[in-house]
């Protein structure tokens, strides 16, 4: 692809180039900080590291934040605004607005000049090099979080190209990502795909065994029938305990310490703690004050129960020393009963995941109370025939997850091919001015996989029953 003729160095920026004939400004000089408040009755809208602005309502079910009932104080946001989390905006959380409504009043919201065209604004604004400059012009807070002002972030440079070239790069890009989105859709909904049969194998292995034998009908609303031989029971009973959670009070975290694992880490395909996805790092005293109740074991499974995410499972299969945080209830299994893998695979079943919907409540998020799941029914046979049962799903799902892990690959790659060619237009490393745009049509960023949102300052408290 052609590149630009002329090109000046910038020291401010790290001694990167751009276009000689492209303007390099103080973001002051095209952004006016505003505040406007008592606005209660336009839509609320959230801030996402994936999407950008986008209505409060498009996302609201994956939701784990609380958001106050109180929106007099929440910030007016018109059509063309740029808005920034000043917790996250080092992280990317930030984005130029495209509808009309209210933030918290912990965000940043600019008024943008007309020199900008707004979706040029938001390629831009929403790019490595402006994040990075988030990142420098942020001031630490505690260990692992970085608050940006105004008074700092009116330091950041901003990249001007003439109006026709942002609206050619504006044109570009719309062909070209929606060529990517489209791509990343398709994969998407193979992984969908291959989840969905993941679930049906699992919800059969665990609820009519794997053997063409006689039912019994049973009477329960969940399990109307299962193969003779076979017991229904309350979770309670197949454990060693009661259910267990962890602190209610979210710890001070640090960069380094003993792991404080939240729902971020339960992996959703394989059902393992992810390490490179918890909440951060808890001291030793607040593990030996607080944790002591719950201290991990190889074959604890997971469930997460409360938040957005409510039923997601995982099993424990490393003896590292973490903690949890109350979302997450564990299951102890009395091996003599039930094995830990197999109460891992029926906690999936879709019948369980209807009964844990049923027992869900509404405080300010989803959540299903310990004492519910204990009563929640389960199906289960003899250990012997349990064991049977794992060793075929452990097969036939490490299959399914072997291609799923080479789809998420695929999109890992897509997204990376998008951000850098976003990068790439803004700053003027490629010259698209010539390029003839054909007709196409515009796919948008899929809100429907896992946002990671980043919302309103409030911690939420869980209901517990």
């Amino acid at each position: 692809m052609k590149v630009y003729d002329s090109y000046t160095t910038y020291a401010s920026l790290w001694n990167k180039s751009f276009p000689s004939h492209w303007e390099v400004l103080p973001i002051f000089a095209v952004a006016k900080e505003k505040s406007t408040c008592n606005c209660v009755d336009l839509q609320l809208l959230s801030v996402y590291l994936d999407s950008g602005v986008i209505p409060f309502s498009d996302k609201a079910e994956k939701r784990t934040n609380v958001t106050s009932q109180d929106l007099s104080k929440y910030q007016r946001v018109d059509n063309g605004d740029f808005v920034l989390n000043n917790q996250q905006a080092w992280r990317g959380s930030v984005g130029i607005s495209f509808h009309t409504g209210i933030v918290s009043p912990a965000y940043i919201v600019l008024s943008m000049s007309e020199l900008l065209n707004s979706k040029y604004a938001n390629y831009l604004l929403r790019s490595r090099i402006m994040v990075d400059q988030y990142l420098v012009n942020s001031k630490s807070v505690g260990s692992i979080q970085r608050n940006i002002y105004w008074a700092t972030l009116k330091r950041t440079r901003i990249i001007v190209p003439p109006r026709a070239e942002q609206d050619q790069i504006v044109r570009f890009l719309d062909w070209k990502v929606s060529e990517i989105n489209r791509l990343i859709r398709i994969q998407k909904k193979e992984i969908h795909e291959f989840n969905h049969l993941k679930n049906n194998i699992i919800s059969s292995a665990v609820t009519k065994g794997l053997r063409d034998e006689a039912t019994i009908s049973t009477g329960n609303k969940y399990y109307p029938d299962v193969p003779d031989g076979w017991q229904i029971t309350k979770t309670l009973r197949v454990l060693t305990q009661p259910l267990t959670d962890g602190p209610h009070t979210t710890p001070e975290l640090f960069d380094e310490g003993i792991p404080f694992v939240s729902a971020e880490a339960v992996s959703q395909g394989n059902g393992r703690i992810d390490f490179n996805h918890i909440r951060g790092y808890i001291s030793q005293e607040f593990y030996d004050e607080c944790c002591k109740k719950y201290i991990p074991q190889i074959d604890d499974v997971y469930m997460i129960k409360s938040g957005a995410t409510t039923g997601r499972v995982a099993i424990v299969d490393t003896d590292r020393v973490f903690t949890i945080w109350s979302p997450l209830a564990v299951f102890r299994c009395n091996k003599s009963i039930m094995l830990p893998k197999f109460l891992f695979y029926a906690l999936q079943a879709l019948p369980y995941q209807q009964e844990v919907q049923d027992g869900w409540s509404y405080g300010t998020q989803q959540n299903i109370g310990m004492r519910v799941i204990e009563q929640l029914k389960i199906a289960y046979p003899d250990t012997e025939e349990q064991t049977v049962i794992v060793q075929y799903l452990d097969d036939i799902c490490a299959k399914i997850e072997g291609a799923i892990k080479k789809l998420e690959e695929k999109i890992t790659n897509l997204q990376d091919l998008k951000v850098r060619l976003v990068a790439d237009a803004v700053t003027g490393k490629i010259d698209v001015r010539g390029i003839e745009i054909p007709e196409y049509e515009y796919v948008d960023d899929d809100a429907d996989g896992d946002a990671e949102g980043v919302e309103d300052d409030e911690n939420t408290e869980e209901q517990e029953e």
